[in-house]
């Protein structure tokens, strides 16, 4: 049977405000545990929640991006569960009336069309507290810094058909929120995380499968992978005449597997209700219009015009423009060098092989955008062959020299890495060559001419044999005279 792949993500993007999304607590990562959790968070008797304004922008200012409905009147509900890190009971969060709608963002698939998706809603919460397994023989630690940490949920539209739109959808997202500055976009503490709901059915059938969700997948390629496992299983499960059960599962990224957690509850097992002690939150078009001019050049626009603008190809520019950081850098050394594909080619090349190598962002990179500017500038004016640039490069990278463009002059000096482009001294040069090699000039000049592209190449090594550091287009250009003038 041919089976149809049903997917919707559910992504969780932690906002970048200082404190909690109902107290003052600090949201700052890494503190000891428990030392950010104030009775607010632990919802002790006799305290009363105060909602976090900058949460609310943030959140209407991701709306506006994803040309979502900005609903003028939100609610917040309380969603009723028992889990230890959960001290309150409830979790407060958003369900019949959130503040964003129904908005949409274009993904880009790799035969280079783009495809909608649309989104459902996103809500505003509160996260709740993390339990802790390692220290704790046969038990469990609690660490509620994290509870009431504030949290955009996106909800996707059940649209994507594989693992590949899932993981580029998921790419979007962080592209967007971290353009919008809302989210850091730290996957490895956790400021993004990604639900992934999976279904099979029959190619052709209007009615979805039964779903599984997998919980809180934490990296590009993790969601890719998670998927494909989980539509391997359910598609051996449906081939051998079983069904699947509605369930909550785990990606294990060391096994390559998904593992059940729990039965999957339906909304109605939460008991939501709305919260009692928050007033329902009433914003008017001032200031939606407020916020909407406070929004960025956004990934899409900022691609378009490195199109339209500087003449780069759809990927290079898809690529360049998909990171915030990576975009600023660039386009910093692109303004400079007044050169867009040859700053292209670098960021897409050599700096971003020592980002993967070393594990870094762009902001962590040791050669700052004045350094590569300036390396790019010596190899158009021909101080530096593109080995040499390299060299250059790669030596920052290690440590070598200190910030300042200064050390790039220096190491080109200590490395000798220097072209000679002095006409007259190559053209000395190249009339020893020739006079030493008789024999190869007389085969140079029997030579039809239409191949001495070739025949040319032995003179090109012998001449930087002989002076190494030496401008191979000058020598070019001077072997093409001196050889023509002798035949």
């Amino acid at each position: 049977m041919e089976w149809e792949v049903v997917i919707g993500l559910e992504i969780h993007a932690q906002l970048a405000t200082k404190s909690k999304i109902f107290s003052g607590a600090s949201t700052q990562y890494g503190a000891e545990a428990n030392t950010q959790a104030c009775a607010v968070d632990l919802g002790l008797p006799g305290v009363l929640p105060v909602f976090n304004e900058e949460a609310l922008r943030m959140a209407v200012k991701f709306g506006l991006a994803i040309d979502a409905e900005i609903g003028k009147k939100s609610v917040f509900d309380r969603k009723n569960y028992f889990y230890p890190d959960l001290p309150k009971g409830y979790q407060t969060t958003q369900l019949h009336h959130p503040i964003v709608g129904m908005g949409h963002i274009d993904i880009e698939l790799d035969d280079g069309t783009t495809k909608r998706i649309n989104v459902t809603r996103a809500h505003l919460e509160e996260d709740a507290g993390k339990s802790v397994h390692e220290g704790f023989a046969s038990m469990s630690g609690i660490d509620l810094n994290r509870a009431g940490t504030p949290l955009v949920e996106i909800v996707s539209e059940p649209e994507m058909r594989s693992a590949k739109e899932a993981a580029a959808y998921f790419r979007k997202m962080h592209s967007i929120v971290t353009y919008l500055g809302i989210c850091d976009g730290d996957l490895s503490q956790g400021s993004m995380r990604c639900d992934c709901n999976v279904s099979l059915r029959p190619k052709g059938q209007e009615e979805f499968g039964t779903r599984t969700e997998i919980k809180n997948v934490n990296s590009f390629r993790n969601v890719e992978r998670a998927i494909e496992v989980e539509i391997e299983r359910q598609m051996d499960i449906l081939e051998d005449g079983g069904s699947i059960v509605q369930e909550t599962r785990l990606y294990d990224a060391d096994k390559n597997e998904t593992r059940s957690m729990r039965s999957k509850e339906v909304a109605n097992d939460y008991r939501y209700f709305p919260c009692p002690d928050l007033l329902p939150v009433i914003i008017d078009d001032d200031y939606i219009e407020a916020v909407r001019t406070t929004l960025p050049e956004l990934p899409d626009a900022k691609r378009a015009r490195f199109v339209n603008d500087h003449g780069l190809s759809a990927k290079d520019a898809a690529v360049l423009a998909s990171d915030r950081e990576l975009a600023q850098y660039f386009e910093t050394v692109a303004d400079a060098v007044g050169d867009y594909k040859l700053a292209a080619n670098w960021v897409q090349g050599d700096v971003s092989a020592a980002l993967n190598r070393l594990e870094i962002s762009v902001t962590e990179l040791p050669v700052s955008a004045a350094q590569l500017t300036h390396i790019l500038e010596l190899i158009k004016d021909s101080t530096l062959n593109n080995g040499g640039a390299k060299e250059v490069f790669n030596a920052l990278v290690e440590g070598k020299g200190d910030d300042s463009v200064e050390s790039v002059d220096k190491l080109v000096d200590s490395l000798g890495l220097k072209q000679v482009s002095d006409t007259g001294a190559i053209e000395a040069i190249v009339a020893q060559v020739l006079a030493d090699n008789p024999k190869l000039v007389e085969g140079y000049l029997a030579t039809p001419e239409d191949k001495r592209g070739k025949a040319i190449g032995p003179f090109i090594g012998l001449t930087r044999k002989a002076a190494a550091g030496v401008n191979p287009q000058v020598v070019m250009d001077v072997l093409k005279k001196k050889l023509s003038e002798l035949g």
